[in-house]
């Protein structure tokens, strides 16, 4: 089968190996997507789970923002939610987090039963070998348990990706199609007799596998998810621009796959939650100039909300965004539940992965815990 994908930049990329995918439904992945689960009023549920990306408070070093980290998981995994997600950023002050793998590894180890998972790997970046080996690592650990959400972005800017690169005397490939259909074939055991890894065999060898995601925040990556038959997560705290299409364009394109016998989509969405409306809002200042921050290219630690009021007076007004739903849904429980009920009801998925940040710590555990007693 030869399948094409149109690149942003128009380029069309072809690649045979999603062939090597099959088309068998009985090897359809246990995950897929179910019934919502109702609650004692017959009412859909909504899941919520967690995309953390170690944010590093002012005054703290990269070292305790991790151990935050692991701290969060060990709290949401208590609290029921679905899944805990780690981000890879690269040479950033503000995030600390630059190889989830690593930090799942210890995460699995604090937590009992809450499914674990990048969101996501920076596939190029890396050879699917290397990264099967490491999820595969992961799954024989914590079977069942194992999320590997990938990407294209660079998860940092220029210098770095060129800096992570092997071979640097070639413009980087725009292979991402071919190396996601490398990595499926890697972890599924399904290239062809004919092909020269068919005889590798991914170490260690254990039933099942990861459950692979297709991250990002674009239509492209939409696309992207259907031809290969994946679940799917939009980065809306990130882009909020092309929610509703992304999605829409995914659930109403997608055939079943080996992975899926049905689409499963979530978004990713931030959310500052208080016991009051005028606390999450001063709380929201720091995640607030953390973006005009990062707009302008500073990647310093995120600031105290204090500070942050003071240093986004000076900056004047908020450019106006462009998007359907907020990036950040802040306020008491009671409101952001309504309003993330509205989105996901909106949007037909059941499942929202929540971002938090803010500044102290107590106050980011405090917000989840909030959240989690919304959703009884």
């Amino acid at each position: 089968m030869l399948v094409k994908l149109a690149c942003p930049d128009s380029i069309l990329v072809d690649w045979g190996w999603i062939g090597w995918l099959g088309t068998d439904q009985s090897r359809a992945h246990p995950m897929g997507m179910k019934d919502l689960e109702r609650d004692d009023e017959g009412k859909a549920r909504l899941k919520l789970s967690v995309l953390d990306q170690s944010p590093v408070p002012a005054g703290n070093s990269p070292g305790q923002a991790l151990q935050n980290s692991v701290e969060l998981a060990r709290l949401v995994d208590g609290l029921g939610y679905t899944r805990f997600w780690m981000s890879e950023h690269h040479a950033m002050g503000t995030l600390a987090c630059t190889a989830p793998e690593v930090m799942l590894a210890r995460i699995g180890a604090e937590t009992k039963r809450i499914r674990i998972g990048s969101g996501g790997i920076m596939l190029p970046h890396y050879t699917p070998l290397k990264v099967a080996e490491c999820f595969r690592m992961l799954h024989a650990l914590y079977p069942g348990r194992v999320d590997l959400g990938i990407g294209r972005a660079p998860g940092g800017g220029p210098i770095e990706a060129l800096a992570l690169k092997r071979e640097r005397k070639t413009k980087m490939l725009d292979d991402f199609p071919e190396q996601v259909s490398e990595l499926l074939a890697f972890l599924g055991h399904s290239f062809p007799a004919s092909h020269p890894f068919a005889e590798i065999r991914v170490s260690p060898e254990m039933p099942g596998a990861p459950d692979v995601w297709m991250l990002g925040s674009s239509m492209w990556s939409a696309a992207a998810a259907v031809e290969f038959g994946l679940p799917y997560s939009f980065a809306h705290f990130f882009s909020p621009v092309h929610t509703r299409a992304a999605i829409e364009t995914y659930r109403r394109s997608f055939t079943p796959s080996v992975y899926r016998s049905e689409p499963e989509a979530t978004v990713a969405v931030g959310v500052i939650c208080a016991e009051t409306q005028e606390e999450a809002e001063f709380l929201s200042s720091s995640v607030r100039l953390l973006q005009r921050r990062i707009r302008q290219g500073d990647r310093r630690p995120v600031a105290s909300p204090e500070d942050a009021v003071r240093e986004l007076k000076l900056l004047g007004a908020m450019p106006f965004e462009e998007g359907e739903w907020q990036r950040y849904f802040v306020g008491t429980p009671s409101v952001v539940r309504e309003q993330l009920e509205q989105m996901a009801g909106e949007l037909g998925i059941g499942e929202l992965i929540v971002n938090t940040i803010v500044w102290e710590q107590a106050k980011r555990l405090r917000s989840y815990e909030l959240l989690a007693g919304a959703f009884g």
